[in-house]
């Protein structure tokens, strides 16, 4: 099936509650939360898109969180995405386990990445962060540490070394990532540990006490 019959045959179904837009010869259907486990089961069962590939979120901000899943048709060779999105104040959607078994996993990491709940999957538990992780790391908002952490790999600001230390450069302030609070990862720096005293230095030309001379030139 072309994209053009897809559009046709899913506009015959569901009418004004659905849209649809190619890009670079893949269909994407955009349907609402309500009609999401319908549209699945209509791609999987007219469309014959019976092969499920992945499925995500996407953080859209106020707009809220977008889900996509990819199906593909192993008979016709035509793909389809399926798009929906839930609100950022409450993201819960259905689950399509019961249409594509492959679902499972996809949406347990969604579940964590974004925080979306799929409601009646069978085991909405963690399945890639840590026990106890606390936020969902692909949200826009959530402070990635290590970006603060670690200083920049690339190229040197002023003041930070090499040939513009030499100059006098003044050093530039450090930008943070955006989203970021002004006081992230500040710590006071630990006093430097008191070690055993270093013995002074004997004046050039001295020998240190108990040591022998060397011998004559």
């Amino acid at each position: 099936m072309t994209p053009d019959d897809l559009a046709a045959a899913i506009h015959e179904r569901f009418g004004d509650d659905a849209a649809t837009e190619e890009s670079f010869g893949t269909l994407t259907l955009s349907v609402s939360a309500e009609l999401w486990v319908e549209a699945a089961t209509f791609a999987r069962d007219e469309l014959d898109c019976e092969f499920f590939d992945w499925l995500t979120g996407v953080d859209e901000l106020a707009d809220g969180f977008a889900v996509v899943a990819h199906v593909y048709s192993l008979t016709g060779g035509h793909h389809l995405l399926l798009r929906t999105r839930v609100p950022r104040a409450e993201p819960v959607l259905p689950t399509v386990t019961a249409v594509y078994r492959g679902a499972n996993w996809h949406e347990r990491e969604t579940a964590e990445m974004f925080g979306v709940i799929f409601e009646g999957h069978p085991g909405l538990k963690p399945l890639l962060l840590p026990e106890g992780f606390e936020g969902h790391p692909l949200r826009k908002e959530f402070v990635l540490a290590a970006r603060v952490a670690k200083p920049w790999p690339g190229a040197k600001e002023p003041g930070e070394g090499g040939a513009s230390d030499k100059q006098g450069a003044p050093s530039r302030r450090r930008m943070l990532p955006p989203g970021v609070p002004e006081d992230w990862g500040r710590q006071q720096a630990p006093p430097p540990s008191a070690g055993p005293a270093r013995p002074a230095r004997p004046p050039r030309g001295l020998a240190p006490e108990g040591s022998e001379e060397g011998g004559d030139a």
